[in-house]
């Protein structure tokens, strides 16, 4: 993953029952947040920071059940397309689903729905941009980074909760 280097970023990463959560600051947003530890951050840079507390302290409600929408402040680096799309998703409300097309249907672009899936793979704020919530029109589940098996672990943690 590529954070813009002009930015002072700070990496934490949070532990949670999916694994390491690598949470990348630059001190007034997150920028990423990614399963897993991310490639050869500047170790000078890699410790907590109060947004980095933030979020993963709202992550962890989130695991535990007592949090359904994050507020810490979010700033995804993207095209405007795909800020669009993330946008969208973090208007899908917790515990349901939406298929591509439904996206697509929401930032008014129709014929967009493998534009919206490329955009929804390329999310770099997992979880707090709730791209797991994207489902085919058929309602079978489809692609995640993280895999289909921990897609299937969230929708389940927000359908039971």
């Amino acid at each position: 993953m590529k954070i813009e280097s002009a930015r002072n970023c700070t990496y934490f990463t949070y532990e949670s029952e999916f694994g390491g959560v690598t949470i990348v600051s630059d001190g007034r947003a997150i920028l990423s947040l990614k399963v897993g530890d991310i490639a050869d951050p500047p170790s000078a840079m890699y410790k907590a920071d109060a947004l980095t507390d933030l979020a993963a302290r709202q992550l962890d409600e989130y695991f535990k059940g007592k949090r359904q929408v994050f507020d810490v402040p979010l700033d995804p680096q993207g095209t405007k397309f795909q800020r669009s799309v993330w946008k969208a998703l973090q208007e899908i409300p917790f515990g349901e689903t939406k298929s591509y097309k439904q996206i697509a249907l929401m930032i008014n672009n129709p014929k967009a729905c493998r534009a919206v899936g490329l955009a929804n793979n390329r999310n770099p704020i997992w979880i707090m941009i709730p791209c797991h919530r994207v489902i085919g029109s058929d309602g079978s589940l489809t692609g995640y980074g993280g895999g289909l098996e921990m897609k299937q672990r969230l929708l389940e943690l927000e359908t039971n909760k």
